[in-house]
């Protein structure tokens, strides 16, 4: 997977490929995040941290930062002991959500 099929209101943040800034701004960070999640992590499969890191790390050096955004944000949940990671359902991409009624 990969972070390159960027969405127009995130291109700003990434320059040839990879993550250049984590915006301020919530709403503009947690669809920054989202994107990440659904691009670089596969639904339904199990990590361990050294490959979360190895992931991002074709997106940008921080690791650390962008894992511990991710969780807080829950769209990567963790083991209790840290040894696995997942993709969330808060992952999901909102066009595949129904519409509101």
């Amino acid at each position: 997977m990969s972070a390159n099929a960027t969405p127009t209101a995130l291109a700003a943040f990434f320059s040839e490929g990879r993550l250049t800034s984590v915006p301020r701004k919530p709403a503009r960070r947690t669809a920054l995040l989202s994107h990440l999640a659904q691009s670089l992590f596969e639904p339904d499969r199990s990590y361990s941290e050294r490959e979360v890191n190895d992931v991002l790390l074709t997106v940008h050096s921080d690791t650390s930062m962008l894992r511990r955004y991710l969780i807080e944000a829950q769209l990567l949940t963790r083991t209790r002991d840290g040894s696995s990671y997942r993709r969330s359902d808060a992952a999901a991409s909102p066009d595949t959500q129904p519409p509101a009624a």
